[in-house]
């Protein structure tokens, strides 16, 4: 598959996929577990739905490349 066409699938998916995982991060930030949190325990939360979005794109993102290390060259 040409690099140019990689990155256009991934450019998509990106596009559907961060503001659907930011409507759960939402709806999760707003559950009944998360309002009972202790205060102290807030901000880890909020910590964590804010970078895990980003773990399920990594291997995405490494398609994109065509799926090898970029070179050092």
């Amino acid at each position: 598959m040409p690099p140019r066409l990689r990155k256009f699938i991934g450019a998509l998916v990106f596009i559907v996929y961060v503001p659907l995982y930011a409507l759960i991060a939402m709806a999760l930030a707003q559950a009944r577990f998360v309002q009972q949190a202790p205060s102290y325990a807030l901000p880890f939360i909020y910590a964590a739905l804010g970078f895990v979005w980003i773990a399920p794109l990594l291997p995405l993102i490494k398609w994109m490349e065509g799926g090898r290390p970029p070179s050092g060259d």
